[in-house]
């Protein structure tokens, strides 16, 4: 996804629901697994690794994956309406440097569409971030130890 510059940028963060930064935005693109973390019917955490994309026309995350609708974080989400997602990864090992970003927030479970032509599952798990933590995403490389963790709550 090509994300617009200056003045265009300010315009396109306006007239969409923009949740996250351009770096974050960046960073996501770039990654291809993420772990969702759900509550289970018990209360207990489940975590899984899955599939996503950043949807920058309702500035949510859609996290897909076969047979979605009969997965038990599907399910997880239909009853609880909450989810978390961790992308990271190792940008350098000498020096140490790791990176992630973790949203939270509400989660729907879209339902697959009826297609009828023989097609994979194509529901989806939609996350709407409420709260981003971000770990070496936002500044350019530096001093390993004076990287610092950013937290902010979205509001939409």
């Amino acid at each position: 996804m090509r994300l617009p510059s200056g003045e265009q940028l300010a315009t396109w963060e306006r007239e969409r629901r923009v949740t996250l930064t351009k770096a974050e935005i960046e960073y996501l693109t770039g990654q291809q697994l993420g772990r969702l973390a759900t509550i289970q019917p018990d209360g207990s955490p489940q975590v899984k690794p899955v599939g996503f994309h950043y949807n920058p026309e309702l500035g949510t995350i859609d996290i897909t994956g076969f047979g979605m609708s009969g997965s038990q974080k599907f399910k997880n989400v239909g009853r609880d309406g909450r989810a978390a997602l961790v992308v990271d990864d190792i940008a350098s090992v000498s020096p140490w440097r790791v990176r992630f970003l973790e949203i939270r927030g509400s989660a729907e479970a879209v339902p697959s569409q009826e297609r009828g032509d023989g097609q994979p599952d194509n529901a989806l798990i939609r996350i709407q971030p409420h709260r981003v933590l971000s770990f070496g995403v936002e500044e350019p490389p530096g001093e390993p130890h004076q990287t610092r963790l950013r937290a902010r709550n979205v509001t939409s």
